[in-house]
């Protein structure tokens, strides 16, 4: 079952004294033989390339994200867990990783999302999630989670259904 889940946690850790180039041939290393082709569109794409040479603990914190992202998508998983996966990406990283996430949404994957920042969900994901310490509040269609609330962006829906869950809470 794991070898069919790619996750990319919100700070990737690293082995310092490891190259990058190192760390990607780990885990093709480790996962040799359970994978008939690897995806290297993100390595390419965010040019990982050019920086196997450096030592983990050299990079700075948006191309860490990259080389998780890289890592996460490598091996075409069926399941992927992308914890905050725009945290500390540039403009142009940002969007080169929504455009993976779309594209992998459109080979019928599950893409499970994380993120603070809602406005980087709205045109890559079809459903919504909001957890409470852990415990589910809604699970929806943005589409209908949008009409039924008259708005036209997810972050201000979520914020509207989050002040009135609070509101009641507060009434109890």
């Amino acid at each position: 079952l794991r070898r069919r889940i790619g996750y990319m946690p919100q700070i990737g850790r690293f082995p310092d004294h490891l190259k990058v180039g190192h760390i990607i041939d780990m885990m093709r290393e480790i996962r040799r033989g359970t994978h008939e082709r690897s995806d290297e569109d993100l390595i390419d794409a965010f040019d990982i390339k050019s920086i196997a040479h450096k030592q983990a603990r050299t990079l700075s914190g948006g191309t860490r994200q990259k080389l998780s992202a890289c890592l996460a998508f490598l091996f075409d998983p069926d399941v992927l867990i992308l914890d905050e996966p725009t945290a500390g990406l540039d403009p142009v990283a940002s969007e080169i990783l929504k455009e993976k996430v779309r594209a992998v949404r459109g080979s019928h994957k599950l893409v499970l999302l994380t993120s603070h920042i809602l406005s980087d969900l709205d045109d890559i994901t079809s459903d919504v999630m909001h957890l409470v310490e852990g415990k589910l509040q809604f699970y929806r269609p943005i589409g209908e989670l949008m009409e039924e609330h008259g708005e036209t962006k997810l972050n201000r829906v979520v914020a509207r259904i989050m002040r009135e869950s609070a509101n009641s809470l507060k009434s109890c």
